[in-house]
């Protein structure tokens, strides 16, 4: 069942059956970074609004051939207006002649537009988010990745910035979450303060989640506690000269336990080097990989050759 497809997202997507796919989970091109060297690729929008409206036609056709309790979780990173002085510059990478096979292009996106000032945080996924839920997604939660080594900013007036967000969003309100998949152990420190919360004269009686036992048996009893929304892992290990922006494997890996069972299909139409499929396959899930670049295609598919599947 596993297979990738190459080509438009939207087009390939038209391809897919109506609730077909148990869950998706992606990271789309974000705006005004880079040219992937593909006529149609997103990401080179003339203004952020374009660039989220084409971001909905993506996840409008996702959202069809979802099953009715599944997920999709979205990560996206945010940008700054420019100073106002002039429009950016998107080239292809200089440091490998092999990253596209097309002439060298380089494309102009504005820096400033109407409503956002010179130097405004544009607010990307929020945008895009908000623009979800509008369409009929449940926003669920917004998880911070915590970047353990961010690369250091040159900005002087502002903290570096060294996090991104996942989007978890629901197609139903009730949908299929496996929190136990993706529980965590408690600390000593967490124990001991539950463990004085279950008397009735302790610090934290009546507070909730702590005083009913029976209630939070997972975290008093088993020493687990249900996974938290800031994630804190390191970038990318795993390296491809074709691909500049790949996120971390064990960045999905609780996304697609807790969001698909065994066997289920989980969908990416933005494969780039193929994470998603190789920890889908990793985990006994089987995988739909979309994208625009043949070169990306063909590489994900020598990755994935590689990949054990769960026995």
């Amino acid at each position: 069942m596993s297979k990738i497809l190459c080509g438009d997202a939207v087009k390939q997507l038209k391809r897919l059956a109506d609730e077909s796919v148990d869950m998706c989970v992606t990271s789309p091109p974000y705006y005004g970074l880079r040219d992937y060297g593909e006529d149609g690729q997103i990401g080179i929008e003339q203004t952020p609004d374009e660039y989220i409206q084409r971001l909905v036609k993506v996840f409008d056709e996702v959202y069809r051939v979802l099953k009715k309790d599944g997920t999709l979780w979205v990560n996206i990173g945010d940008s700054y207006a420019g100073s106002g002085k002039g429009p950016s510059t998107i080239s292809k990478h200089g440091k490998n002649k092999d990253v596209f096979n097309k002439e060298n292009r380089i494309y102009e996106v504005p820096k400033t537009w109407d409503g956002i000032k010179p130097k405004d945080l544009i607010g990307i996924p929020w945008m895009l988010a908000f623009a979800l839920r509008n369409r009929g997604w449940y926003l669920r939660s917004d998880i911070i990745w915590h970047k353990l080594n961010c690369l250091p900013e040159s900005a002087k007036d502002r903290p570096t910035k060294c996090h991104e967000y996942i989007f978890l969003l629901s197609k139903s309100r009730n949908y299929y979450f496996d929190y136990m998949s993706i529980r965590e152990p408690l600390k000593e420190v967490s124990k001991e303060r539950y463990k004085r919360g279950r008397s009735q004269s302790g610090k934290y009686v009546g507070t909730q989640g702590i005083s009913n036992p029976k209630e939070n048996s997972l975290e008093l009893d088993q020493q687990f506690r249900r996974k938290r929304d800031v994630w804190s892992i390191s970038t990318n290990s795993y390296k491809m000269d074709e691909h500049f922006a790949m996120y971390p494997e064990k960045l999905i890996e609780p996304c697609i336990l807790a969001g698909s069972r065994v066997g289920g299909i989980v969908l990416d139409p933005f494969f780039g080097s193929g994470t998603t499929g190789a920890v889908a396959k990793r985990l006994g899930r089987e995988y739909i990989g979309i994208d625009l670049n043949g070169r990306y295609c063909q590489k994900a598919k020598e990755r994935l050759d590689k990949v054990a599947h769960l026995a």
